[in-house]
């Protein structure tokens, strides 16, 4: 717990976080990568040009200060993260070394204001953050079997075109063995050596298909002209069947709720975000064949609707599904009602009330402006919001704590 002498320190840092916390995320990272180099391996690199990173630094660092003295709400997001440190092998020995170069940061950006004291209760609370974080990793780490930084070599079995844009890559252990259980929603990071930056980076794809089918899956969406997309049009371009690649154990709390296999699940995606969507309805399918499941996805068009065919299978032998999808700009070929049922983006309020019923499950995933649609849709339509489950990344992660 925060000590009470530093407790007021903190406190009178949230007006000034907001204000210069950019700025210090940026000069934190220039610090840490100009003292530690090898750093980067670990770090989202385009994710660093384009600004992302310090933004979600900063809403870290703000979210932390504004919320220090109630664990409750911080806790989901420090489930969020410790998920993600271990599947980028973040080890203890990291903590130190980030720690100085963000006080550092602090000290430089905020100038005479950072006066010793201010500076002490940081290293007090950062302290207390890093203990926390190191121990929760230390546990995951344990019951994955895994040391920190270890990947594990799968061979590319099967490579599929799904849609104009997405591709699905089946995985199997290179040494014969049987891939660890994941839980449907999770995902695993992949390792990939890019030459144009010199460096190592890894990248998080969610697992796609059923758990327990003796393969992991994996669908990659093509990002053109976009540097976020820069491992992932790697994969496409260069990675074909028989290629090795590395990857991390699946990791990740969006996950179906153990035991709760009798409530109605209502899962909404678009685009990409349909890759755990479709893992969690084929583990609810295995899991509660009876359990009512309804569908909603929105993408483009019929050409950049991926695992379709899947989807109408599924269908198709479960009667208790239902599916809903929005075209933004229909093609030609594309028909009502058998492709989609509603054109433009996904608009909750014209959806039937009977998929969107009031004791559901919610799960979203997608880009963050759908999902806080979607989200302030289903709250406008009376839905609790403890229902509602997303899955994100980045800034977006710490909304509700803002």
């Amino acid at each position: 717990m925060l000590s009470a002498a530093s407790r007021p320190y903190i406190a009178a840092s949230v007006p000034v976080l907001r204000e210069h916390g950019v700025a210090i995320s940026r000069c934190f990272y220039q610090r840490l990568f100009a003292a530690h180099p090898e750093l980067k391996n670990i770090f989202n690199m385009p994710n660093q040009e384009s600004g992302k990173q310090q933004q979600a630094l900063a809403s870290a660092i703000f979210a932390y200060a504004a919320n220090i003295d109630d664990p409750a709400a911080l806790a989901p997001v420090i489930s969020r993260i410790v998920q993600k440190h271990v599947s980028l092998g973040i080890r203890a020995e990291h903590y130190p070394i980030v720690g100085k170069h963000l006080l550092a940061a602090i000290a430089e950006i905020l100038g005479a204001a950072a006066t010793p004291a201010l500076i002490a209760a940081w290293a007090e609370a950062y302290g207390l953050l890093a203990d926390a974080l190191i121990e929760e990793e230390r546990k995951l780490y344990r019951a994955l079997g895994v040391e920190p930084g270890e990947y594990r070599a799968v061979t590319i079995v099967r490579k599929q075109k799904e849609s104009e844009t997405v591709s699905s890559f089946y995985l199997q252990a290179s040494d014969g063995a049987a891939l660890p259980p994941f839980q449907p929603g999770q995902y695993i990071s992949i390792a990939v050596n890019v030459a144009e930056l010199a460096l190592r980076q890894l990248r998080q794809y969610s697992l796609s298909d059923a758990p327990g089918s003796g393969h992991w899956r994996i669908s990659v969406k093509r990002e053109e002209g976009s540097p976020a997309g820069l491992v992932s049009n790697l994969l496409h371009d260069q990675y074909q069947e028989g290629d090795v690649l590395l990857v991390s154990p699946p990791c990740g709390d969006f996950v179906l709720a153990p035991g709760d296999l009798d409530t109605p699940l209502v899962l909404i995606s678009a685009g990409v975000g349909v890759t755990p969507m479709m893992s969690m309805l084929h583990g609810s399918l295995l899991e509660s064949p009876q359990r009512p499941v309804n569908f909603l996805y929105a993408t483009l068009d019929g050409q950049h609707h991926p695992l379709k065919r899947e989807l109408r299978s599924l269908m198709l032998q479960h009667g208790q599904m239902q599916s809903y999808v929005a075209y933004e700009r229909p093609a030609a070929n594309d028909c009502v009602p058998q492709d989609y049922q509603q054109q433009g983006f996904l608009s909750l309020a014209t959806v039937p009330d009977s998929l969107l019923p009031q004791n559901a499950a919610y799960f979203l995933c997608g880009p963050a402006p759908f999902m806080r649609a979607q989200r302030n849709a289903l709250l406008a339509r009376g839905v609790p919001p403890q229902r509602i489950r997303q899955e994100v990344f980045g800034p977006s992660l710490l909304e509700h704590l803002q």
